[in-house]
């Protein structure tokens, strides 16, 4: 397995989303892939990249794909997934693409899976969504024997494989990260991952207590962490302007069943703020806020921020960009630990 650095690092989610009908998908994805190239020359570390299907704005149902291309377009960033649906997918296959991407990055990608919870997705699938727990934990156990070379077959309760060898193998392993909500899902993160993607920062003290009764050592936990957060000089004017994306983003997750069953909706963007969905911050508020969260959970290795949200410009979210890379980073970096 490779780990990367111990200095944490900052980085940016992308879900691809356009529901812009005026927008080209082409124009789009070239734009994000300069965005991405121009992050990276403004110190930006890491690129996140997210999974879903069948959705009318195109949210990117192929990770490795997009992931090859910003391996090409830098040459530092690493890339990583938070996170890849597996349940919906071969093991073998998630296997294979991630060491192919992972050869082709030089070692710079970390698999980030999880074990899903929109049903419309597993359906089309041909997958039952009560077996995800173990779609997941056996898919694990197959890329991980993959990754090492082991030509032993596998026949598990949900899988079953010859033996026979997958090549060609990473020259360097990717972390295995698995992301979860719910305590049962940080458990068995717990258990089964090199680390853990926590969508909300309080979740990642469930994850360390599991560690603890786990039996295994919190310290040396691993923590990937994406942030809800809207940093900018005048947070609340850009709010008013993008606030709108925000509800369309978050609406739709809960539609899905993201956050469980019977969680309302978003009417209006001031309730998504009120309800700390997502924090409003400046370079005054984000830099102690997150040099405070670094300090007392040294397990974070990444904070990642969305580049921007649906339907945004990709203007208007390298105006946040800059404004994190030289305003908030280098503060945080520079702070004592």
């Amino acid at each position: 397995m490779t780990v990367p650095s111990t200095t944490p690092a900052f980085g940016l989610w992308y879900d691809f989303r356009n529901p812009d009908p005026d927008r080209p998908f082409g124009r789009f994805y070239s734009d994000a892939l300069d965005q991405i190239a121009w992050a990276e020359q403004r110190g930006l570390d890491s690129v996140w990249l997210t999974e879903h299907h069948f959705c009318d704005d195109g949210y990117s149902p192929s990770p490795f794909v997009l992931g090859a291309a910003i391996a090409t377009r830098t040459s530092r960033m690493r890339v990583g997934t938070n996170l890849i649906v597996s349940p919906l997918h071969d093991p073998v296959r998630l296997a294979e693409d991630a060491a192919t991407l992972s050869l082709l990055s030089g070692g710079r990608f970390d698999l980030g899976v999880g074990q899903g919870y929109w049903e419309r997705e597993f359906e089309a699938f041909g997958r039952n969504i009560r077996n995800r727990p173990s779609l997941l934990e056996e898919g694990v156990e197959v890329i991980r024997r993959a990754w090492a070379g082991s030509a032993d077959g596998f026949d598990g309760k949900r899988y079953s494989l010859p033996a026979l060898p997958v090549t060609p193998q990473p020259e360097q392993t990717p972390q295995l990260l698995v992301g979860a909500l719910a305590d049962p899902a940080i458990e068995r993160a717990a258990r089964i991952a090199d680390g853990f993607l926590s969508t909300q920062n309080p979740h990642q003290a469930s994850y360390l207590a599991a560690l603890e009764r786990l039996g295994k050592d919190p310290a040396e936990g691993r923590i990937y962490a994406g942030q809800w957060t809207v940093i900018a000089e005048d947070p609340e004017e850009v709010w008013s302007r993008i606030g709108t994306h925000a509800l369309y983003q978050l609406n739709n997750y809960i539609s899905w069943g993201a956050f469980g069953p019977g969680v309302p909706q978003f009417t209006d963007p001031s309730q998504i703020v009120e309800a700390g969905a997502f924090t409003l911050m400046d370079a005054g508020t984000a830099v102690p806020f997150l040099t405070d969260l670094l300090r007392t959970t040294p397990q974070i290795k990444d904070v990642h921020f969305w580049a921007m949200l649906p339907g945004e410009s990709v203007d208007s979210g390298s105006e946040r960009i800059a404004y994190l890379a030289d305003k908030v980073v280098p503060a945080v970096k520079d702070a004592p630990q």
